[in-house]
Protein backbone atom coordinates (compact mmCIF):
# COMPACT_ATOMS: atom_id res chain seq x y z
CA UNK A 1 0.00 0.00 0.00
CA UNK A 2 1.71 3.56 -1.06
CA UNK A 3 2.27 5.77 1.60
CA UNK A 4 -0.44 8.29 2.01
CA UNK A 5 0.18 11.58 3.67
CA UNK A 6 -2.43 12.55 6.72
CA UNK A 7 -2.43 16.28 5.99
CA UNK A 8 -3.72 15.90 2.35
CA UNK A 9 -6.53 13.12 3.27
CA UNK A 10 -8.85 15.16 2.00
CA UNK A 11 -7.76 15.64 -1.45
CA UNK A 12 -8.10 11.64 -1.93
CA UNK A 13 -12.04 12.65 -1.73
CA UNK A 14 -14.42 14.24 -3.55
CA UNK A 15 -18.47 14.99 -2.95
CA UNK A 16 -20.99 14.64 -5.48
CA UNK A 17 -24.56 16.05 -4.31
CA UNK A 18 -28.17 14.62 -6.37
CA UNK A 19 -31.06 15.54 -6.42
CA UNK A 20 -33.07 12.31 -4.91
CA UNK A 21 -31.07 12.79 -1.56
CA UNK A 22 -28.21 11.10 -2.42
CA UNK A 23 -24.36 11.78 -1.82
CA UNK A 24 -21.42 9.77 -3.63
CA UNK A 25 -17.95 9.66 -2.17
CA UNK A 26 -15.94 9.52 -4.56
CA UNK A 27 -12.11 7.95 -3.52
CA UNK A 28 -8.62 8.79 -5.46
CA UNK A 29 -7.08 6.19 -4.04
CA UNK A 30 -8.53 2.17 -3.91
CA UNK A 31 -6.53 0.94 -1.58
CA UNK A 32 -7.54 3.97 0.70
CA UNK A 33 -11.37 2.99 -0.22
CA UNK A 34 -10.81 -0.60 0.66
CA UNK A 35 -9.01 0.39 3.99
CA UNK A 36 -12.09 2.74 4.74
CA UNK A 37 -14.94 0.08 3.82
CA UNK A 38 -13.65 -3.32 5.51
CA UNK A 39 -13.49 -6.58 4.64
CA UNK A 40 -16.70 -7.12 3.09
CA UNK A 41 -17.81 -4.20 3.60
CA UNK A 42 -18.57 -4.69 7.91
CA UNK A 43 -17.21 -1.09 8.26
CA UNK A 44 -19.97 0.22 6.15
CA UNK A 45 -22.59 -2.41 7.32
CA UNK A 46 -21.87 -1.15 11.08
CA UNK A 47 -22.15 2.43 10.12
CA UNK A 48 -25.02 1.92 8.39
CA UNK A 49 -26.57 0.56 11.73
CA UNK A 50 -25.24 3.71 13.89
CA UNK A 51 -26.38 6.06 11.72
CA UNK A 52 -29.65 4.69 10.20
CA UNK A 53 -29.03 4.84 6.74
CA UNK A 54 -28.47 3.22 3.81
CA UNK A 55 -24.43 3.12 2.26
CA UNK A 56 -23.33 1.55 -0.71
CA UNK A 57 -19.92 0.70 -2.32
CA UNK A 58 -19.80 1.07 -5.69
CA UNK A 59 -16.69 1.20 -7.78
CA UNK A 60 -14.55 3.75 -6.37
CA UNK A 61 -17.14 5.17 -4.40
CA UNK A 62 -19.73 5.11 -1.45
CA UNK A 63 -22.99 6.13 -2.12
CA UNK A 64 -25.27 7.61 0.67
CA UNK A 65 -28.79 7.80 0.63
CA UNK A 66 -30.37 9.16 3.32
CA UNK A 67 -31.88 12.86 4.08
CA UNK A 68 -29.50 15.80 3.61
CA UNK A 69 -28.82 15.66 7.71
CA UNK A 70 -28.07 12.28 7.76
CA UNK A 71 -25.93 12.53 4.71
CA UNK A 72 -23.52 14.89 6.17
CA UNK A 73 -23.41 12.68 9.02
CA UNK A 74 -21.95 9.85 7.48
CA UNK A 75 -19.43 12.33 5.17
CA UNK A 76 -18.04 13.60 7.89
CA UNK A 77 -18.00 10.08 10.07
CA UNK A 78 -16.32 8.79 6.68
CA UNK A 79 -14.03 11.69 6.18
CA UNK A 80 -13.37 10.89 10.03
CA UNK A 81 -12.87 6.94 9.04
CA UNK A 82 -10.26 7.82 6.31
CA UNK A 83 -7.93 10.18 8.66
CA UNK A 84 -8.34 7.30 10.86
CA UNK A 85 -6.81 4.67 7.87
CA UNK A 86 -4.28 7.12 7.06
CA UNK A 87 -2.76 7.86 10.57
CA UNK A 88 -3.02 4.06 11.77
CA UNK A 89 -3.61 1.92 8.90
CA UNK A 90 -6.41 0.46 10.64
CA UNK A 91 -10.47 0.87 11.92
CA UNK A 92 -11.78 -0.60 14.41
CA UNK A 93 -15.78 -0.78 15.81
CA UNK A 94 -14.74 1.78 18.23
CA UNK A 95 -13.39 4.15 16.01
CA UNK A 96 -16.96 3.61 13.83
CA UNK A 97 -18.46 4.31 16.74
CA UNK A 98 -16.36 7.47 17.73
CA UNK A 99 -16.64 8.73 14.16
CA UNK A 100 -20.46 8.85 14.38
CA UNK A 101 -20.64 10.15 18.15
CA UNK A 102 -18.11 12.76 17.35
CA UNK A 103 -20.13 14.93 14.95
CA UNK A 104 -23.49 14.11 16.90
CA UNK A 105 -21.77 15.88 19.95
CA UNK A 106 -20.99 18.56 17.65
CA UNK A 107 -24.71 18.97 16.61
CA UNK A 108 -25.82 19.08 19.95
CA UNK A 109 -23.34 21.76 20.93
CA UNK A 110 -25.08 24.30 18.11
CA UNK A 111 -22.07 22.93 16.01
CA UNK A 112 -18.96 25.20 15.14
CA UNK A 113 -17.03 23.08 18.11
CA UNK A 114 -14.56 21.57 15.69
CA UNK A 115 -11.52 23.11 17.41
CA UNK A 116 -12.98 22.78 20.56
CA UNK A 117 -12.82 18.91 20.16
CA UNK A 118 -9.66 19.13 18.42
CA UNK A 119 -8.63 20.12 22.11
CA UNK A 120 -8.94 16.63 23.43
CA UNK A 121 -7.45 14.55 20.86
CA UNK A 122 -4.83 12.48 22.37
CA UNK A 123 -2.46 12.13 20.02
CA UNK A 124 -0.15 8.88 20.24
CA UNK A 125 2.53 7.34 18.41
CA UNK A 126 0.58 4.40 17.33
CA UNK A 127 -3.23 6.05 17.18
CA UNK A 128 -5.22 9.66 17.51
CA UNK A 129 -7.27 9.11 21.08
CA UNK A 130 -10.71 10.38 20.70
CA UNK A 131 -12.86 11.08 23.74
CA UNK A 132 -16.71 9.54 23.22
CA UNK A 133 -18.35 11.12 25.53
CA UNK A 134 -18.86 14.84 27.44
CA UNK A 135 -17.33 13.02 30.60
CA UNK A 136 -14.46 11.51 28.98
CA UNK A 137 -13.84 14.84 27.21
CA UNK A 138 -14.18 16.27 31.13
CA UNK A 139 -11.49 13.65 32.11
CA UNK A 140 -9.16 14.43 29.54
CA UNK A 141 -9.04 17.94 30.81
CA UNK A 142 -8.76 17.24 34.39
CA UNK A 143 -5.70 15.15 33.61
CA UNK A 144 -4.17 17.98 31.89
CA UNK A 145 -4.77 20.44 33.74
CA UNK A 146 -5.04 19.02 37.56
CA UNK A 147 -2.39 17.89 39.60
CA UNK A 148 -4.33 15.16 41.24
CA UNK A 149 -7.60 13.36 39.64
CA UNK A 150 -9.60 10.71 40.98
CA UNK A 151 -12.43 9.12 38.30
CA UNK A 152 -14.51 6.31 39.72
CA UNK A 153 -17.14 4.19 37.12
CA UNK A 154 -17.77 1.21 35.75
CA UNK A 155 -15.26 -0.79 33.60
CA UNK A 156 -14.80 -0.01 29.72
CA UNK A 157 -15.21 3.66 30.69
CA UNK A 158 -11.74 4.72 29.80
CA UNK A 159 -10.59 5.36 32.75
CA UNK A 160 -6.91 3.48 32.69
CA UNK A 161 -6.80 3.64 28.58
CA UNK A 162 -7.15 7.86 28.77
CA UNK A 163 -5.03 8.25 31.73
CA UNK A 164 -1.95 6.32 30.39
CA UNK A 165 -2.39 8.12 26.97
CA UNK A 166 -2.17 11.68 28.39
CA UNK A 167 0.84 10.50 30.46
CA UNK A 168 2.58 8.73 27.59
CA UNK A 169 1.96 11.96 25.62
CA UNK A 170 3.54 14.14 28.27
CA UNK A 171 6.99 11.82 28.08
CA UNK A 172 7.00 11.85 24.77
CA UNK A 173 7.39 15.06 24.85
CA UNK A 174 9.30 15.56 27.54
CA UNK A 175 7.09 17.60 29.88
CA UNK A 176 7.62 14.99 32.60
CA UNK A 177 10.47 12.25 33.24
CA UNK A 178 8.41 9.40 34.24
CA UNK A 179 5.21 7.17 34.13
CA UNK A 180 4.45 5.13 36.76
CA UNK A 181 1.87 2.90 36.89
CA UNK A 182 0.26 0.64 39.78
CA UNK A 183 -2.20 -1.61 40.83
CA UNK A 184 -2.70 -3.02 44.12
CA UNK A 185 -2.05 -6.79 43.86
CA UNK A 186 -3.86 -9.52 45.06
CA UNK A 187 -6.31 -7.70 47.28
CA UNK A 188 -5.23 -4.58 49.49
CA UNK A 189 -2.92 -6.92 51.72
CA UNK A 190 -0.69 -7.84 48.35
CA UNK A 191 0.13 -11.13 49.49
CA UNK A 192 2.61 -12.24 47.29
CA UNK A 193 4.37 -14.42 48.82
CA UNK A 194 3.19 -17.84 48.05
CA UNK A 195 3.03 -17.52 44.33
CA UNK A 196 5.82 -18.99 42.35
CA UNK A 197 8.50 -17.43 40.85
CA UNK A 198 10.76 -13.87 41.58
CA UNK A 199 9.02 -10.73 42.20
CA UNK A 200 8.18 -9.30 38.83
CA UNK A 201 6.58 -12.81 37.77
CA UNK A 202 4.40 -12.65 40.85
CA UNK A 203 2.99 -9.06 40.19
CA UNK A 204 2.78 -9.54 36.17
CA UNK A 205 -0.47 -11.02 35.63
CA UNK A 206 -2.31 -8.31 38.22
CA UNK A 207 -0.46 -5.77 36.05
CA UNK A 208 -0.78 -6.91 32.86
CA UNK A 209 -3.95 -4.52 32.05
CA UNK A 210 -1.80 -1.43 32.53
CA UNK A 211 0.84 -3.49 30.17
CA UNK A 212 -2.00 -3.99 27.20
CA UNK A 213 -2.58 -0.47 27.51
CA UNK A 214 0.98 1.22 26.86
CA UNK A 215 1.46 -1.74 23.58
CA UNK A 216 -1.70 -0.04 22.28
CA UNK A 217 -0.06 3.08 22.34
CA UNK A 218 3.48 2.57 21.33
CA UNK A 219 5.53 -0.20 19.44
CA UNK A 220 6.19 -3.35 21.99
CA UNK A 221 10.04 -2.67 21.84
CA UNK A 222 10.04 0.78 21.92
CA UNK A 223 7.65 0.27 25.71
CA UNK A 224 10.57 -2.20 26.63
CA UNK A 225 13.09 0.30 26.40
CA UNK A 226 11.13 2.55 28.03
CA UNK A 227 10.55 0.14 30.78
CA UNK A 228 14.14 -1.04 30.87
CA UNK A 229 15.59 2.38 31.57
CA UNK A 230 12.98 3.44 34.24
CA UNK A 231 11.01 5.40 31.79
CA UNK A 232 8.34 3.59 32.17
CA UNK A 233 7.54 1.90 36.04
CA UNK A 234 5.07 -0.55 36.54
CA UNK A 235 4.97 -2.12 40.22
CA UNK A 236 2.38 -2.96 42.92
CA UNK A 237 1.23 -0.10 45.49
CA UNK A 238 3.26 -1.14 48.41
CA UNK A 239 6.18 -0.43 46.51
CA UNK A 240 5.21 3.08 46.38
CA UNK A 241 5.28 3.80 49.86
CA UNK A 242 8.45 5.97 51.57
CA UNK A 243 8.99 7.71 47.85
CA UNK A 244 8.55 11.20 46.70
CA UNK A 245 7.14 11.33 42.85
CA UNK A 246 9.02 14.49 40.94
CA UNK A 247 8.56 15.40 37.81
CA UNK A 248 6.34 11.99 37.47
CA UNK A 249 3.15 11.06 36.17
CA UNK A 250 1.19 8.19 38.36
CA UNK A 251 -1.52 6.11 38.28
CA UNK A 252 -2.93 4.17 40.73
CA UNK A 253 -5.48 1.63 39.23
CA UNK A 254 -8.10 -0.47 40.75
CA UNK A 255 -8.21 1.38 43.63
CA UNK A 256 -11.40 0.18 44.78
CA UNK A 257 -9.32 -2.91 46.21
CA UNK A 258 -6.82 -0.18 47.93
CA UNK A 259 -7.65 1.07 51.60
CA UNK A 260 -8.07 4.58 52.90
CA UNK A 261 -4.32 4.20 54.10
CA UNK A 262 -3.05 3.12 51.07
CA UNK A 263 -4.94 5.91 48.45
CA UNK A 264 -3.29 8.72 51.46
CA UNK A 265 -0.25 6.71 51.07
CA UNK A 266 -0.59 7.00 46.96
CA UNK A 267 -1.62 10.79 47.13
CA UNK A 268 0.92 12.13 49.37
CA UNK A 269 3.70 10.54 47.39
CA UNK A 270 3.50 13.48 44.95
CA UNK A 271 6.48 15.74 44.19
CA UNK A 272 7.40 18.98 42.33
CA UNK A 273 6.06 18.93 38.62
CA UNK A 274 3.71 15.02 39.05
CA UNK A 275 0.54 14.47 38.45
CA UNK A 276 -1.23 11.73 40.48
CA UNK A 277 -4.35 9.73 38.88
CA UNK A 278 -6.53 7.25 41.17
CA UNK A 279 -9.11 5.04 38.92
CA UNK A 280 -11.67 2.28 40.16
CA UNK A 281 -14.49 1.11 39.71
CA UNK A 282 -16.86 1.18 43.41
CA UNK A 283 -19.36 -2.15 42.20
CA UNK A 284 -15.68 -4.27 41.79
CA UNK A 285 -14.41 -4.25 45.39
CA UNK A 286 -12.11 -7.21 46.27
CA UNK A 287 -11.41 -6.69 49.80
CA UNK A 288 -12.60 -9.21 52.30
CA UNK A 289 -13.89 -5.94 54.12
CA UNK A 290 -15.66 -3.76 51.37
CA UNK A 291 -16.39 -1.57 53.38
CA UNK A 292 -12.21 -0.78 53.74
CA UNK A 293 -12.12 0.16 50.29
CA UNK A 294 -11.04 3.82 50.39
CA UNK A 295 -12.14 5.05 47.13
CA UNK A 296 -15.52 6.51 47.75
CA UNK A 297 -14.01 7.96 50.82
CA UNK A 298 -11.17 9.86 49.44
CA UNK A 299 -13.84 11.43 46.94
CA UNK A 300 -15.76 12.74 49.94
CA UNK A 301 -12.60 13.71 51.75
CA UNK A 302 -11.11 15.54 48.80
CA UNK A 303 -13.76 16.62 46.59
CA UNK A 304 -14.16 20.34 48.39
CA UNK A 305 -9.96 20.70 47.34
CA UNK A 306 -9.73 23.44 44.00
CA UNK A 307 -6.67 21.31 43.12
CA UNK A 308 -8.31 18.05 42.79
CA UNK A 309 -10.67 16.56 40.05
CA UNK A 310 -12.86 14.12 40.88
CA UNK A 311 -14.29 12.43 37.66
CA UNK A 312 -17.81 10.19 38.02
CA UNK A 313 -18.70 7.67 34.90
CA UNK A 314 -21.48 5.44 34.86
CA UNK A 315 -22.77 3.26 31.51
CA UNK A 316 -23.43 5.45 29.57
CA UNK A 317 -19.32 6.63 29.26
CA UNK A 318 -18.73 2.48 28.56
CA UNK A 319 -16.85 2.16 25.31
CA UNK A 320 -16.63 -0.83 24.98
CA UNK A 321 -19.28 -3.33 23.02
CA UNK A 322 -22.53 -1.69 23.37
CA UNK A 323 -23.49 -4.73 25.39
CA UNK A 324 -21.14 -4.29 27.82
CA UNK A 325 -23.22 -0.72 29.01
CA UNK A 326 -26.56 -2.81 29.08
CA UNK A 327 -24.74 -5.17 31.41
CA UNK A 328 -23.43 -2.43 33.87
CA UNK A 329 -27.17 -1.09 33.70
CA UNK A 330 -28.85 -3.67 34.56
CA UNK A 331 -26.16 -4.76 37.29
CA UNK A 332 -27.00 -1.24 38.54
CA UNK A 333 -30.61 -1.34 38.61
CA UNK A 334 -30.51 -4.05 40.50
CA UNK A 335 -28.02 -3.58 43.31
CA UNK A 336 -30.22 0.04 43.13
CA UNK A 337 -33.66 -1.80 44.33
Amino acid sequence: MKNLKQNNFKSELKFVYSDNNSLSIIFQDNDLLLGVVGEFNNNLKELEKLTNTNIYSRGNSILIKSDPKKNNLVKNAIQFLTNQFITNRNIEKKDIISSVNKFMIEENNNNNNTNKNIEYIIKTPKKSVIPRSEKQKNYVRALRESDIVISAGPAGTGKTFLAVAVGLTMLLEKKIERIILSRPAVEAGERLGFLPGDMREKVDPYLRPLYDSLYDLLDFEKIQKKIEIGDIEIAPLAFMRGRTLKNSFAILDEAQNATDTQIKMFLTRIGENSKIVINGDPSQIDLPNKNSSGLNRSKKILGNLSEISIIDFDHSDVVRHPLVSKIVKAYSDINND
